[in-house]
Formats: structure tokens, C-alpha cells, sequence
């Protein structure tokens, strides 16, 4: 991924646009519908996950299906984020849209609310039998299952992870951080140097902080919503992660320009090795580059002082549309890309984290270490939006996906509002606008 906040857009669907309210408008336009023959496409959308090598290999994946008698043949259309959630929108609503698509981590979600997706259950059910169902890291397809049915499956992972620069911490004469308290011990030790230990971007418009944020609310057990998917932030987890984040402020740990750092300004901090330490991206390296990249490691998830683990992900998927030539072309497709789509990590597209096991087996993705670790290690203690009351996504998490609400809890963090503070006004704001 290019920049943590492309990122964002990326997953980001309908908070991006004002809510569920512009696509409801739509769907009142018509409703997605099935059937069809083996004379009409199947329609398969992308967006560009990675540089510039990665929509032509998808394409070459894509166009390289050929079906069974009586099965659709595919054809490929690359999506550009931009303007990309009116564009799926407008071809839901006019029924032009694909049969199987990548997008928004929460599009599939709300497209389900509205009734355009098809769920994957049988398709899941089939993968059980030829192996790639087994093929899954841990946890990941529970993430696309509703009480209804499995409304996509895991593509590609972005998750939030400790960084730590091995030249800074060495001169510094500092250890890696296992818990909190080693955390606040080892940027206090960078702060000696000029070095800050806690990164972080929190400009409204560019930065990510949130993320960073609700992260080590998780870390401690807590999150953003109960087990009915309302918002519950002013718990006793949730204060101690913010009154942990707080102690890094007050005790000078934060840069404090970086209320205002985007995440393009947040790599030159780490490039110009002024950040030390902090959670950050999981090419957050390859965004630095430079000789500061080689220095860069992942660390170890840290137990917080209740002494949990735990880390915010994104497990962005691909989804299955009513509006096909046949369930069983959709199908029948996608277990085709499954097992041809290790391409794009062995050639190194820049897409995301593997969401398979013999992805991340490759050698080529063997050959990164940092990026080893955080499927290894990392992955198996990471939650998703949904945490700390469920494990599947839902439409709620569209309100707090790059959303104006997380931007405001986000600087009113940074800024120095006590966690109360922060956490009720949050809470206030959602309960207002989740209905």
C-alpha cells in the first residue's frame, strides 16, 4: 500500500460518503437479481491494492480462467479508489455492476444490508473439500460471517504493528518493549537521545492515529463495540489504554507537531530517525526506504497492564453479487483466483498481507523478515472494528472506519483531553448517528 491513509480510503466505504443513506437512495432504484447464461461476462472488478505491476498481474490471473462448459468467461476492470464508492453505487442501482468484486473493507457489509450480495456459505462449504478452506490463517473467515451467512471472503490483510529503529534503540542503549511499562522505559531512553518513542500522525485529513489509538484499546482488552454492535468506549479497558497514550504525551514521548503529521510527514520523521519506536503500518519500511529501512524491525506484540495482547487489523475481502450470470460462475471463479493468485505476493505487486498460509509460506515472502513476523506472530492476537464484543464485521464499522468522528477522537486524544473526555464524546457521537 502506498501511504497508511490511501489505506484507509481503501477500506473506508460508506462513512466515506455520509452513511448508508446515499446507497439506500440507490437501492430504492432497484434490487440486485440472479440468474443468467453462459453468454453473458462475468464481471470482475478490482482495485489497485499495490504499484503498478499489480493490476496487470491480476488481469493476466483474471483473463487466464477458463471456464468449464457451460461457465462464463471473465473480464477485468480495474477500479481507481478514487470516487470509487459513487462507482459502485451508481452500478448497483443501475444493475451494471459485477458479479465478484474486490473494495471497500466494508462495502460487502452494507451491499448486504441492502440486499446485493450474494453470500458465500456454499462456496465456503466447497472450499472445505479441496483444501483452501484449511488454507486460511486463523480466524480470518470468521470475519466475513453475519448471523445470515458469510457475506465475502478474506483477500489481502492490513493490520497495525510495533516498529522499533535497531540503530536508535542500540544507541540509545534501550530493549525492545515487551509490556507498557518496558514500552514508556525504552522511549524514555530515546527521548535522551532526541529521539521520539511514541509515533504518531494525527492530521485530520491525513494521518491515522486512530487506528494507532483504538489499537491499544484492543491491546488491553477493550474496543469499540459490545457484543450487539453498539458503541460501549467509556469502559475501564478503554480509559487505561488512553491514560497509557496520555502518560507518553505528558512525558514528552510524542513529537508535538504530530497532531498535525500526515502519514507522508510521519515517514520523513522516521526516515530522518526522529521516531524511534511507535505502531505503525505494515510496509511501513518499503514507505520509508533510504539506509533507515534496513534499520527498521517489527517487535513482538506487548502485553499491556492488565496483561493482555492484541492489535487492530483489516481484513480486506472480496465479494460475490446477486446480479451474476449464475452463483455457480461466481464460484466457480473464485476458486480458480484462490489458487492462482500467490502471483501477486511472489512478484511482489505490493499488495497486502496474504490472507493464505501457502502465501505465506512462498519463499519470495519468506525473503521479509518483518513482514514473516507480523503474519506469524501478530495476525493470531489481531481483532478487527468489531472488537471487544464480536469477531465479524458489520455495517456499524462504517462509522468508524476514516470517519469525521475518528478524526475528532483522534485529535482530541493527541491534544491532551483527558480519556474520559475523549471516549464520552465519541460515544455521544456515534450513539447520535448509529441508528
Amino acid at each position: 500500500m502506498s501511504t497508511p491513509r490511501a489505506a484507509v480510503s481503501r477500506r473506508g466505504f460508506l462513512g466515506l460518503i455520509g452513511g448508508s443513506a446515499a446507497v439506500t437512495a440507490l437501492a430504492a432504484c432497484s434490487t440486485g437479481g440472479g440468474g443468467g447464461s453462459a453468454s453473458r461476462p462475468l464481471k470482475f472488478w478490482n482495485m489497485p491494492w499495490g504499484g503498478p505491476q499489480f493490476n496487470p498481474t491480476d488481469k493476466q490471473i483474471t483473463l487466464g480462467y477458463k471456464p468449464a462448459s457451460g461457465l462464463s468467461t471473465p473480464t477485468y476492470q480495474a477500479v481507481q479508489w478514487a470516487n470509487f464508492t459513487q462507482t459502485f453505487a451508481t452500478a448497483m442501482a443501475s444493475k451494471t455492476g459485477p458479479a465478484v468484486s474486490s473494495g471497500g473493507g466494508t462495502q460487502a457489509f452494507q451491499f448486504a444490508k441492502q440486499g446485493f450480495i450474494a453470500e458465500a456459505d456454499d462456496l465456503v462449504d466447497s472450499w472445505k473439500k479441496n483444501g483452501i478452506y484449511d488454507d486460511f490463517l486463523p480466524g480470518l473467515l470468521d470475519t466475513m460471517k453475519t448471523p445470515s451467512g458469510y457475506v465475502a471472503v478474506p483477500y489481502n490483510l492490513d493490520m497495525r504493528v510495533l516498529w522499533y529503529n535497531k540503530s536508535l534503540l542500540e544507541k540509545a542503549g534501550a530493549e525492545p518493549p515487551t509490556d507498557w511499562q518496558s514500552y514508556l522505559d525504552t522511549a524514555a531512553a530515546l527521548k535522551k537521545i532526541g529521539v521520539y518513542g511514541f509515533a504518531a500522525n494525527g492530521n485530520a485529513s491525513g494521518g491515522n492515529a486512530f487506528q494507532m489509538i483504538v489499537g491499544f484499546m484492543i491491546n488491553n482488552g477493550g474496543g469499540i463495540f459490545d457484543a450487539e454492535g453498539k458503541p460501549n468506549l467509556v469502559t475501564t479497558a478503554n480509559i487505561q489504554a488512553l491514560e497509557f497514550i496520555e502518560e507518553n504525551i505528558r512525558k514528552g514521548y510524542v513529537d508535538p507537531g504530530a497532531i498535525s503529521y500526515t502519514a507522508t510527514n510521519s515517514n520523513s520523521q522516521w526516515k530522518a530517525e526522529k521516531f524511534g519506536m511507535g505502531i505503525d503500518v505494515p510496509g511501513l519500511a518499503a514507505n520509508v526506504g533510504g539506509t533507515t529501512a534496513a534499520d527498521l524491525v517489527v517487535g513482538d506484540p506487548i502485553a499491556s497492564d492488565s496483561g493482555k495482547k492484541g492489535a487492530l487489523y483489516f481484513p480486506n475481502n472480496i465479494m460475490m453479487y446477486k446480479n451474476t450470470p449464475s452463483q455457480k460462475d461466481s464460484e466457480a471463479f473464485l476458486t480458480y483466483y484462490y489458487k492462482h493468485m500467490a502471483e501477486l505476493w511472489t512478484k511482489k505487486t505490493g499488495i497486502g498481507l496474504p490472507v493464505l498460509k501457502s502465501i505465506a509460506s512462498t519463499p519470495e515472502f519468506q525473503s521479509d523478515p518483518n513482514q514473516v513476523k507480523i503474519v506469524k506472530v501478530w495476525q493470531p492476537v489481531a481483532k478487527t472494528w468489531a472488537a471487544p464484543g464480536g469477531t465479524a464485521l458489520f455495517s456499524n464499522v462504517s462509522y468508524v472506519d476514516s470517519t469525521t468522528p475518528m478524526n475528532t477522537f483522534m485529535q482530541n486524544v493527541l491534544s491532551g483531553k483527558t480519556p474520559k473526555e475523549s471516549l464520552t464524546a465519541l460515544q455521544t457521537t456515534l450513539k447520535g448517528e448509529i441508528k
